[in-house]
């Protein structure tokens, strides 16, 4: 996703040259920032509105970096679209729909805008607030392992296709139970390789916590539904310490922060089904 040097809008006391824009809705949000809606907001000092906003990063004359948030959330997602599809598109707000101007960036951004200085974070006394800036990904830890799960989630037939469904039969023939029974493992894998298991403890955690969502609602956001091919949908869900990524026709992938760099893939068995099912009916949906 990028913008064009063209693409200007107002940010302190200087135009912005728009390099990218991202949303930051209940159904999408850049989960590097947190496991849910409001811990992402949280994350850049905005209170979680139910609308949402629109994120749009760029450089201001000097190179500074800025994150403007506006609140026209369909401006930025109509751009953010035409971006995907290669297309031209200009991101130009109204500087009504301007809520704040950040300094920084929250997002690592790897383009840069012509004939102005290298991105630099803005000198002291151009912002109220410390400079906002990526967080941690060099490391395995809670960004890192909401990053692998988004990856899992966008590139579902690579990952399903490393998974032996032989791997999942249990001795009465069917499909293991891996999720949350304990009569059969998941299969772990970690750079494309894997090899069975018998019960997880990590993984019958991860699916009793989310089982627990469907009788308290968690913070908005925490399980997010989206498109999937045929009839099924993608749910994605977050925790303390675990993101689960599944298809609603399929298994499971259950990420842990105990467990760096490791996937692990969990069969239907006669449970998950059920438990997908419910978390898709309270799922967060892109309107």
């Amino acid at each position: 996703m990028a913008g064009t040097d063209r693409d200007t809008v107002a940010a302190a006391d200087d135009a912005l040259y728009v390099l990218t824009a991202v949303l930051l809705t209940p159904a999408n949000f850049p989960s590097v920032l947190g496991d849910d809606y409001p811990e992402a907001c949280a994350a850049l000092g905005l209170p979680p509105l139910a609308d949402g906003y629109g994120l749009v990063l760029g450089q201001d004359g000097g190179g500074a970096r800025w994150t403007v948030v506006i609140d026209d959330v369909s401006l930025v997602a109509v751009a953010i679209a035409s971006w995907d599809c290669g297309m031209e598109h200009e991101l130009s707000p109204d500087e009504r729909t301007v809520v704040t101007a950040l300094p920084g960036w929250p997002l690592a951004v790897a383009v840069a805008a012509p004939g102005v200085p290298a991105p630099h974070d803005p000198g002291p006394g151009h912002a109220e607030r410390p400079p906002l800036s990526p967080p941690d990904t060099s490391t395995w830890g809670p960004a890192q392992r909401r990053l692998g799960a988004d990856e899992i989630a966008l590139q579902w037939s690579m990952w399903r296709e490393q998974v032996d469904d032989t791997n999942f039969a249990s001795p009465n023939g069917r499909s293991g139970t891996s999720d949350g029974s304990g009569q059969a493992g998941a299969v772990e894998v970690h750079s494309g390789s894997g090899d069975g298991g018998t019960g997880h403890g990590g993984i019958r955690r991860v699916l009793a916590e989310a089982r627990a969502y469907v009788d308290a609602p968690p913070p908005l956001g925490r399980v997010r539904s989206s498109f999937a091919p045929g009839d099924a949908r993608t749910l994605r869900a977050d925790g303390p310490g675990w993101s689960l990524v599944a298809r609603t026709d399929d298994i499971a992938f259950v990420l842990l922060d105990e467990e760096p760099g490791e996937v692990l893939p969990v069969g239907r068995g006669p449970e998950l089904p059920g438990l997908l099912e419910a978390l898709d009916k309270m799922a967060v949906r892109p309107s």
